[in-house]
């Protein structure tokens, strides 16, 4: 019989290999579809000759002038951070939600809370990651002809440190990304699946997790995304070079509101809801087997 600190150390290890496994299968299915929707967020406007007149012709341009590694822009900053970063998220959801069980809270509100949690822990450990990813995604320059993840992540420790206005920049955008998005995500997805019966045949339950999944997913990213908008604009190129237009994330709302329109706010959520509602499926679906294979096997 295993002893109790055992059995808390092989559930943790669980719960990171299952959310570092979700994670790099999300961000290797699902990154094409980042980099377009970065490119949307970017976009000062509709006077600029560069912008994209929609989806199909982000895809186009993107594929015509930078070949089809450019959709794989930055995604060396992700897939390094990817395991640590839903390892973070799945396990601290966990405890958070095994700390929140022992409050008077309803099952429900506790769910959302430890999502929540988790949401703003992730952002922490990720945002400097995205900070590379974003000025790596926003570069337009052929595949080959832009800088390697690590010379970016210098140039830009070079320019703003470590803080605020390098490596950091953007982090509270980033916390209410995360923070509202895992809350939803995850409240949603556990209430509404214990509020229908799992069936017996695999297909069907397969399908009634990826169902809900999907809607969980789609409704955090059409709720989150002026944070996202946000998030991309302080971490994206500038307007003018030297000069920061975008500081803070309410002042970057505001800015964006004033100059562009409430839709702005809005602007890339067509990639983002289809990267993120089957993509959020694909990393719930993957967490609970990956999690009940290794609870069975190891």
């Amino acid at each position: 019989m295993s002893s109790p600190k055992k059995s808390a150390l092989r559930e943790a290890s669980h719960q990171i290999i299952a959310g570092g496994s979700a994670g790099l299968v999300e961000i290797c299915l699902m990154h094409p579809l980042d980099v377009v929707k970065t490119r949307f967020q970017i976009q000062r406007g509709t006077g600029d000759p560069n912008s994209y007149k929609g989806l199909g012709d982000c895809f186009r341009t993107v594929y015509r002038n930078e070949g089809i590694f450019g959709f794989y822009k930055g995604i060396l900053p992700p897939i390094v951070a990817e395991t640590p970063k839903r390892a973070v998220k799945f396990f601290c959801f966990e405890q958070y939600k095994k700390l929140l069980a022992l409050t008077p809270l309803s099952p429900g509100v506790a769910l959302t809370v430890a999502g929540l949690g988790s949401g703003l822990t992730e952002a922490v450990v990720v945002n400097p990651f995205e900070v590379v990813k974003v000025s790596l995604q926003a570069n337009r320059d052929a595949f080959k002809e832009q800088p390697s993840s690590f010379a970016q992540a210098r140039k830009v420790i070079n320019a703003g440190g470590f803080g605020l206005n390098g490596l950091n920049r953007g982090l509270t955008s980033t916390l209410g990304r995360h923070g509202i998005f895992n809350m939803i995500y995850f409240g949603f997805y556990f209430n509404v699946k214990d509020a229908f019966p799992a069936s017996q045949d695999p297909t069907l339950e397969f399908m009634r997790k990826f169902t809900i999944g999907l809607v969980s997913g789609t409704i955090s990213s059409c709720v989150n995304i002026p944070w996202d908008v946000a998030k991309s604009r302080i971490q994206g190129p500038q307007p003018v070079p030297g000069e920061i237009k975008y500081k803070t994330c309410i002042q970057t709302m505001q800015l964006v509101y004033r100059e562009e329109g409430y839709l702005a706010l809005y602007k890339g959520l067509v990639p983002k809801i289809m990267r993120l509602g089957p993509g959020g499926a694909v990393m719930l679906l993957v967490y609970e087997y990956v999690s009940g294979w290794l609870g069975k096997n190891w």
